[in-house]
């Protein structure tokens, strides 16, 4: 493990990167929106090469901030219909950065900060900040921890726990496109993907939630079988896991890319996996060129009492926990 300087916000602020080594795999981690920069993995011939989207220098996430880059996000991800919710009969507006909506904490949330980090043995990072009360509009002073780790095996853990001193609500996933043909190489949306979720979402033309959850059975969000491959119309819809929430991290699927054979594996505590196809990149990179497989419960769930809540209360612990494994075949 070691670090380095990144670089430095136009506050002074020092953004440091952070490097995991373990099993063959190595991943890089920014101080600055806890973003995940790199991730290294060999293919089927032993070849290594960069399989997360991101950039090589700290002014691309600052000037390229719509698509999230690689970042721990929070307080909210995924929408928030109308930029505000109600919590206990009392009502909170949020900043409107998606439309009229509410988009992934607002355009100053956990992605734009910098965030403390500290090695956890020698293997991983623990990254914390404390969200002030009021902050983009969400109640409640909140300290979150989130531990980055490279297991035994290689698998990349994200370990997220969260405590309030008042009723809020809470959202956190991390927000990195893979390409396992490897970053830059093209587009990503011949994948294949397998997802154990017998349901999803349906939006309207703003991608809020517009009904009840759906069966997937003849549409194109079915990828229950191993042949499921992402099409060239692309996806940013959350498919309803069927586990549901789990205290441990359940497996719950795959995506594999054909010519490299690298599989990325997916186990989770969450609910949801908002499944996107990466339609607005910027930065150098088309659209299509990363699928971001974001471990989350749904969209909108503040203001929908028949999804699961996303409401933490004092003397709670918010815990979400998702593993991505890195193999071949």
């Amino acid at each position: 493990m070691n670090s380095e300087l990144f670089g430095a916000l136009p506050d002074g602020a020092s953004v440091h990167r952070w490097t995991l080594e373990r099993a063959g795999v190595r991943v890089r981690v920014l101080s600055y929106g806890g973003i995940l920069q790199s991730v290294e993995t060999p293919d089927r011939e032993g070849r290594t090469a960069g399989i997360a989207l991101g950039f090589d220098e700290l002014d691309g996430y600052r000037k390229f901030t719509g698509p999230f880059f690689g970042a721990l996000i929070g307080r909210y991800a995924n929408r928030i219909a109308g930029a505000r919710f109600t919590l206990d009969g009392a009502e909170h507006a949020l900043p409107r950065n998606d439309g009229e909506n509410c988009l992934h904490g607002g355009d100053e949330a956990f992605d734009k900060r910098v965030w403390d980090v500290e090695p956890e043995g020698e293997h991983a990072l623990r990254l914390t900040r404390v969200s002030p009360a009021g902050e983009d509009g969400f109640p409640g002073r909140l300290e979150i921890s989130a531990v980055y780790a490279l297991e035994e095996d290689g698998s990349l853990s994200l370990t997220y726990e969260a405590v309030t001193d008042a009723p809020t609500v809470v959202n956190l996933t991390n927000h990195t496109y893979w390409n396992l043909a490897g970053a830059g190489s093209g587009t990503a949306r011949g994948h294949r993907l397998r997802l154990e979720a017998s349901r999803y979402t349906p939006v309207d033309e703003a991608n809020i939630p517009d009904g009840p959850v759906a069966e997937v059975e003849g549409t194109r969000f079915d990828f229950r079988g191993a042949e499921g491959r992402l099409t060239g119309e692309g996806y940013d819809h959350n498919l309803v896991l069927d586990k549901g929430v789990t205290a441990q991290a359940v497996p719950v699927g795959e995506m594999w890319e054909e010519s490299t054979g690298r599989v990325l594996t997916v186990a989770t505590t969450e609910p949801g996996m908002q499944v996107y196809t990466g339609d607005f990149l910027e930065g150098g990179f088309a659209p299509g060129d990363g699928v971001a497989l974001e471990t989350q419960h749904f969209p909108d769930s503040p203001n929908r009492s028949d999804f699961p809540t996303t409401v933490l209360r004092p003397g709670e612990t918010y815990r979400s926990r998702t593993v991505y494994g890195f193999t071949t075949r």
